[in-house]
């Protein structure tokens, strides 16, 4: 075989995209791919455009370059050639996506590297009649050492294009508009976000509105579970997207399945016994499931501090092993390119304060630096029973931090809302107005004693 074409049609348009899309793949391709390898003309003279570009200017074009590019160059190609050429550019634009990435780089280099050396043997063998060894071994050594990898990293010069590109974070939005404003539109690919609050105060609540957010917005959601049963989890689900409390579920199950059936997004929720799983095991459970062409967009983990380590050794301290464990599930959110939302428990400190700071987390206080955006959560007795609550942004890689927010929280059907100051005062009256009636109540059952 001598050209790409045994490969078929979308093998060599991806291909030409992820050399558009990967520099170091690009700079591989381009020391030892032939135009004529690729079977389609406009596939040629694209790539051609892009080789002679990166020649000439020594960096990786933009694909805004590219366009004005193929915009102004393109005169000498037929009108049928310009159209396929630019219907192409856009369709890789629009779909930046590619599958298949390692597949199609280990046969496109594969190939092209057999077609350099085999004509380096072609040249070889008339050099074979005058003993030419020396030359014979260069002419090989060189064909050998073309089409190696020679991705170093980030090159500052031939990558400055870059640098300037916005990178699409991809956010699911936190339902929070006050919040998702400080984080540039919430939680982002790759990111993990941590909820901190003592032990009661409500953080697995805060972990299902986020997941419920998400499957509103069509994303799909894995939800693991290490401390509550799988359908508990479930009937929060429930009570979140549909408003009705949780005791009130079973009688108004039709209800309850007539709101969630309706949900764009899919949500798998599995239990592991507490300390029974590792993010190794999680992470396999992952690739399961991505292996049924569920797209990922969301990993929930409640709670981080029930995993076990993989890496580090039992008898180790605590400490060790929680910021191990923090990093490798910031680790599975990179690799499947969705955020992590975890929680975390807070120490002794965290029970009664008011605002609970990154000081107050549980153990390992190296968690914090493994975290993207964290933030705590706190209730007084007083304010459980107002249904308020406290959240502090504790840190917050896209924003500014250290901001308090007033919240509405009742875990009867697991409603949070961030609140506005006339929203506070509001509830603040309410509660003054419940305290002073109970007061009354109170004062009229003595006076009515006193009579008798």
């Amino acid at each position: 075989m001598d050209n790409l074409g045994v490969f078929g049609k979308t093998f060599q348009e991806n291909m030409c995209k992820l050399m558009v899309y990967d520099r170091s793949y690009c700079d591989q391709m381009q020391e030892v791919l032939d135009v004529k390898y690729l079977e389609l003309k406009y596939l040629q003279v694209f790539t051609e455009k892009l080789f002679n570009y990166k020649k000439e200017y020594g960096i990786h074009p933009t694909n805004e370059t590219l366009n004005s590019v193929l915009n102004t160059e393109l005169n000498e190609e037929n009108e049928v050639i310009q159209k396929q050429v630019m219907d192409y550019f856009v369709k890789l634009t629009a779909f930046p996506d590619i599958q298949d990435r390692d597949y199609i780089v280990s046969k496109s280099v594969d190939f092209c590297r057999k077609q350099v050396l085999k004509k380096a043997m072609m040249k070889s063998v008339p050099l074979l009649n005058k003993c030419s060894f020396e030359e014979i071994e260069k002419l090989i050594s060189d064909a050998l050492r073309l089409g190696i990898s020679n991705d170093h990293g980030y090159d500052y010069i031939k990558d400055f294009e870059a640098r300037f590109i916005e990178r699409a974070r991809n956010p699911i939005s936190t339902g929070w508009s006050k919040i998702d404003k400080i984080t540039k539109g919430g939680v982002g690919q790759g990111e993990l976000v941590v909820v901190v609050a003592p032990t009661g105060a409500g953080k697995s609540h805060v972990l299902v509105h986020l997941g419920a957010q998400a499957l509103k917005q069509g994303r799909n959601v894995v939800h693991f579970t290490l401390e509550l049963a799988d359908t508990a989890v479930a009937q929060r689900y429930d009570a979140c997207l549909t408003g009705i409390p949780l005791d009130d579920l079973i009688n108004q199950k039709d209800q309850v399945f007539d709101t969630v059936k309706d949900i764009d997004g899919q949500l798998i929720i599995k239990e592991f016994p507490t300390k029974s799983a590792s993010a190794v095991t999680l992470k396999n459970h992952l690739e399961k499931i991505r292996q049924t062409e569920m797209e990922i967009d969301m990993i929930i983990v409640d709670y981080g501090d029930l995993l076990k380590s993989s890496t580090v050794r039992k008898n180790s301290e605590k400490r060790h092993e929680l910021e191990s464990i923090y990093e490798e599930l910031r680790g599975i959110g990179q690799e499947f390119g969705c955020p992590v939302v975890t929680a975390s428990q807070t120490n002794r400190k965290g029970l009664n304060e008011e605002v609970i700071t990154m000081e107050s987390i549980s153990e390992a206080f190296n968690k914090c630096f493994v975290a993207d955006f964290i933030i705590s959560l706190s209730r007084t007795i007083k304010d459980r029973n107002a249904n308020v609550a406290r959240i502090f942004v504790a840190k917050n890689r896209n924003g500014p931090d250290g901001i308090v927010y007033s919240a509405f929280m009742d875990t009867s059907n697991v409603a949070i809302k961030v609140l506005d100051r006339e929203d506070v005062v509001k509830l603040q009256l309410q509660q003054q107005a419940k305290e002073q009636q109970k007061d009354f109540s109170k004062a009229r059952e003595v006076f009515r004693n006193m009579k008798r």
